[in-house]
């Protein structure tokens, strides 16, 4: 059964940038257009919130990347990098973008999520189940999880046009995590 889209449908997109950063990269060893992202998981319908998770560094090199991010309209929510004991770097903002998928889920028909990460699987169940939200996935199929693609009701695969949604050599850098 197809997934209906429509004009009047209310979306929100909660973009794991790290997950298509890296996914982009080990495959193509190129960086996303998150404006083409954005295009396609929106695909004409009331965008009401996009929203990028992101990591900051002490050396803020990634700056150029967030306003580029805000330029096409895409919310900023920044987390420091963290460096354990030993080197260990550690990044997740899993649980911040299922709190607020789950906390904006009552003003949306649509929930896109942008990322290939199986954790999220729980999270498309409960929105699926308890809130009535049509969940899409949208991510590089080559690196999604097989439980995520299959419990999203509708997955779009951002292998099968790759080109489209990569940018050659671009001035800014994410950190690496």
């Amino acid at each position: 059964m197809a997934v209906i889209k429509h004009k009047e449908q209310r979306v929100g997109v909660f973009i794991d940038t790290q997950n298509l950063y890296h996914s982009a990269k080990n495959l193509y060893k190129a960086k996303v257009n998150f404006g083409n992202v954005l295009k396609q998981a929106v695909a004409g319908r009331e965008l009401i919130r996009a929203r990028a998770y992101v990591v900051t560094t002490e050396s803020g090199e990634e700056q150029s990347f967030f306003e580029a991010l805000e330029k096409l309209g895409i919310e900023i929510k920044t987390k420091d990098l963290q460096i354990f004991f030993g080197g260990a770097k550690k990044a997740d903002w899993d649980v911040g973008m299922a709190v607020d998928a789950i906390s904006m889920s009552s003003k949306l028909d649509a929930i896109v999520l942008a990322t290939g990460d199986g954790d999220f699987v729980p999270l498309v169940e409960y929105l699926k189940y308890s809130t009535g939200c049509q969940v899409e996935v949208i991510s590089f199929g080559k690196s999604t999880s097989s439980q995520l693609r299959e419990v999203a009701e509708d997955f779009y695969d951002l292998c099968d046009d790759h080109k489209k949604y990569l940018l050659g050599a671009s001035q800014w850098k994410l950190p690496r995590t």
